[in-house]
């Protein structure tokens, strides 16, 4: 009998072979930093930083997001070699203009962003709106504020042809992120897109794609697990291929926009957050009659936790070793490449 561990083993095998092992490499697929938590967190604590480049190397990866080196040319024509070398492409972190401030930064790494050869900048403006704000008024200001600062990074962006995607985290219902986009706009400024994280605002993953898909750069994959508890429901991330997204239809939608969008791994290895439905703070950001949640939306979430809720734990990591957490996120990331590799290779 082949036991579990050695059948981990040899599919792990695989994932971490040479990229000669393979015929061509996953082009279109890459790996964005938060999909990679304990990997990076164990190295924080070792002699030696988690090289996030190689790492996605090692995968056979084809794109890559990441922050930009220490800013001396030496280092950014260094990093472009590296980059160009792997034949891999580039997607940056490299933040926005808080206020009028922070623009000469911002341009100086645009500049920089430039200079490494990066298709895109990336940028996560918010956290959960329902654990973050505390009133309407909060959610308003902090919404505000996102707007601001995209009115000072648009010129700069527009400057130098350099598209920045802002990411669906969370923050925004996809008709909200969408009419601001609109508002905008400006062939600078989209979305990179995440698959899961509208359905933590009740939000059905097809309405999230039809509203932000006008406007998406690249894409955050990931397949989402849902489940019961006694506030409202579960959120996990789960290898793809395992959880309740229609991944073909979304990749289809997203490929017919543009046939080479970066799509990065990003299966979070970590406890199933919590999407507490049936508390009052989960409701006080959407009091606004212009813009409220309908309730057959959170009709049509809890439908789909009822219906296809997990039937065994979703992951966890807690109680785990960290040598145990290191191998389920390993394990999370490998058959999310075999999987990709069998339907974006």
């Amino acid at each position: 009998m082949i036991t579990r561990r050695a059948s981990f083993a040899a599919m792990a095998g695989a994932a971490f072979a040479p990229r000669a092992a393979f015929s061509q490499s996953l082009h279109i697929v890459g790996g964005a930093p938060a999909g990679f938590p304990i990997r990076a967190r164990a190295a924080r604590g070792g002699t030696q930083p988690f090289d996030f480049i190689e790492h996605c190397h090692s995968l056979d990866l084809g794109v890559v997001e990441t922050r930009l080196p220490a800013g001396v040319p030496d280092s950014i024509a260094a990093f472009r070699r590296r980059i160009e070398g792997y034949g891999m492409r580039l997607i940056l972190d490299v933040g926005y203009p808080r206020d009028e401030a922070g623009v000469p930064a911002f341009e100086g790494n645009v500049k920089a962003a430039k200079e490494c050869g990066a298709i895109s900048l990336h940028a996560a403006m918010t956290g959960r709106r329902y654990e973050d704000m505390e009133s309407l008024a909060a959610f308003r200001r902090d919404f505000d504020r996102c707007k601001k600062s995209i009115a000072l990074a648009e010129p700069v962006l527009r400057r130098h042809r350099m598209r920045l995607g802002i990411e669906n985290h969370k923050g925004w219902r996809s008709a909200e992120q969408a009419a601001w986009i609109r508002g905008v706009g400006s062939e600078w400024v989209g979305v990179h897109f995440d698959f899961g994280n509208n359905i933590s605002l009740c939000e059905d993953p097809s309405e999230t794609l039809k509203n932000l898909l006008p406007f998406a750069f690249a894409c955050h994959i990931k397949d989402m697990a849902v489940a019961a508890y006694e506030d409202g429901f579960l959120l996990s991330e789960v290898p793809l291929g395992e959880g309740v997204l229609d991944l073909p239809a979304m990749i289809s939608a997203l490929r017919g926009r543009d046939r080479e969008m970066p799509f990065n791994l990003e299966i979070i290895t970590r406890d199933p957050l919590k999407i507490p439905v049936f508390t009052d703070k989960y409701w006080v950001t959407f009091e606004d009659p212009a813009s409220p949640l309908p309730g057959r939306d959170l009709a049509r979430t809890l439908d789909l936790v009822r219906k296809r809720g997990s039937k065994t734990p979703l992951p966890h990591t807690a109680g785990l070793s960290p040598a145990e957490q290191m191998r389920l996120e390993d394990e999370n990331i490998s058959k999310s490449i075999a999987w990709a590799r069998q339907h974006l290779g």
